[in-house]
């Protein structure tokens, strides 16, 4: 009897153990998972916030464009090496159906324009030659502020490349030389924006 006393209280052990050993392994699964999710939430925070803490050389700044991804697209444009869309924010389209610069007014500040560019391929899906977007390359900024760039008739200029490797932008070491205010004054009587808001 006393054996089996002994056996029934090592069961109830054995049993105890094997609870706890269970309850800990669900607390570290739990604890585990909740550490990768976590993870993954800084990783797409950090992402996002590297993205917007660039600034040019010039003291551009990318978050100032923040959404551009989905503001409305001006024109369209073509070289031999990049395939461009002309993308600009709502102060700047407003301004556009406004009729500027056709009616020899200034865009306002607050405007901002960015030129998406991509390196082109030729679709092997059309059945028709067409060239269409392959890797993304640079986002071309311009932001209107006569205060803070007067000596450029009032536009900001940056150019903020993209790696797709790493996935990730970068302010162009040249963009102070890179096409701003000195390829744009060929403009200037259109306030120096080639593209006019383009009829759809």
């Amino acid at each position: 009897m006393p054996e089996l006393v002994t056996k029934s209280v090592a069961q109830k052990q054995q049993d105890q153990t094997i609870k706890t050993r269970t309850a800990v392994e669900r607390i570290t699964t739990i604890a585990a998972t909740a550490t990768a999710v976590f993870a993954v939430l800084v990783a797409t925070v950090v992402y996002a916030q590297d993205k917007y803490s660039l600034k040019s050389p010039g003291g551009i700044a990318f978050s100032d464009f923040r959404g551009y991804e989905d503001w409305s697209v001006v024109s369209s444009a073509r070289t031999d090496e990049r395939l461009k869309v002309i993308v600009a924010n709502p102060t700047m389209i407003k301004a556009y159906k406004a009729g500027i610069p056709g009616n020899g007014q200034p865009f306002p500040d607050g405007s901002m324009i960015v030129k998406l560019q991509w390196k082109p391929k030729k679709s092997t899906e059309a059945p028709f030659v067409v060239d269409v977007p392959d890797v993304f390359s640079e986002a071309f900024v311009m932001e209107k502020d006569s205060k803070r760039f007067p000596k450029s008739g009032g536009w900001g200029y940056a150019v903020f490349n993209y790696d797709a490797a790493s996935d990730k932008f970068t302010p162009d070491p040249k963009s102070l030389s890179d096409c701003g205010n000195a390829c744009h004054t060929a403009v200037k009587a259109k306030d120096y924006i080639f593209h006019p808001y383009q009829k759809r």
